[in-house]
């Protein structure tokens, strides 16, 4: 099967890793092998990457305050410091393989995708309290030289996992104006084998991103899926439609929130918001179910968002 939406691969296409300069371990869990960060600044050992959200790390009991403490305050990556013009360029976005972070990650939830409106006219998004089906997800940008698909796209920057209960590889292309989704993959080489491309390749993020920023990808797919010959057609509509405040796990972000319309095979739809910052790229992102007519909906099937 195919990816479910580009929800996930905006999500997880633009992960960030780092190191700290103030003499701790991590800051975040993507600084982490196990992608698990204590609010102390210390790597969790042997923490899997699928442990449940409502069992966090253990941390000491010296005063320090605890992960979900961070939920009110404004994230920042060292190393990279937001100037908030209102502008996401691509430099202020990392984008290359071997890049790893923790997203919380739910499934079927009622939430808000239209949030409040603060007193300056933007929005708040409050995505940082707990969701019954929420599970933590290391996800990781991979190398595609070596691979057995590496010859399907030989332009390739990294390959990631599109979803949790997928082991579908999205294969990405950086340029000097956008990320591009050139194709899918399975890891593995078989009779089963998934080798899907994108004609043309489909734009996920379009650079400079800002308030009102427009784009369209109409793309032929074709390839095989899961063993079989396939051939279907996809339109993503994409818009910078609001702009805001995100509240996450990690942290308080600045956000451009990218609306997504994707119609497959020109009758099935499926919408998509993804919350973009400086410095750490896409943080959060909302998928409704199929078909969803409400623009700002209220039941997604996918609701991810960074975490430590």
């Amino acid at each position: 099967m195919r990816r479910s939406s580009i929800a996930i691969a905006l999500a997880i296409s633009t992960a960030f890793a780092c190191t700290s300069g103030d003499g701790r371990e991590c800051r975040v869990g993507a600084d982490c092998a196990s992608g698990v960060c204590t609010a102390e600044g210390a790597c969790v050992r042997g923490a899997a990457p699928g442990d449940d959200a409502s069992n966090p790390p253990p941390v000491s009991d010296d005063g320090g305050d605890d992960a979900s403490s961070d939920a009110g305050k404004d994230a920042t990556l060292p190393g990279c410091t937001p100037n908030h013009d209102g502008t996401i360029t691509q430099a202020e976005v990392p984008l290359a393989p071997g890049l790893r972070a923790t997203f919380r990650v739910a499934q079927n939830e009622d939430v808000s995708t239209a949030g409040t409106t603060g007193p300056n006219g933007k929005r708040i998004w409050d995505l940082s309290g707990a969701l019954p089906s929420d599970a933590n997800v290391l996800v990781e940008t991979l190398p595609v030289a070596g691979k057995w698909y590496a010859g399907t796209f030989p332009n390739a920057s990294y390959a990631t996992r599109l979803a949790a209960s997928s082991d579908l590889l999205g294969v990405f292309e950086t340029s000097g104006t956008a990320l591009l989704l050139r194709g899918v993959a399975s890891p593995d080489d078989g009779i089963q084998k998934t080798e899907l491309t994108n004609s043309p390749a489909v734009t996920a993020l379009a650079f400079p991103l800002k308030d009102g920023t427009t784009w369209t990808s109409d793309v032929n797919v074709s390839g095989t899926a899961a063993g079989f010959a396939a051939a279907y057609a996809e339109k993503y509509e994409s818009k910078v439609d609001a702009t805001g405040t995100m509240k996450t796990p990690l942290g308080t972000f600045e956000v451009l929130r990218v609306n997504v319309l994707l119609t497959r095979n020109f009758t099935m739809t499926t919408r998509t918001f993804a919350f973009v910052t400086e410095c750490y790229g896409t943080i959060a992102t909302i998928t409704s179910g199929a078909n969803e007519p409400t623009v700002e909906f209220t039941h997604a099937a996918e609701v991810r968002r960074i975490a430590p």
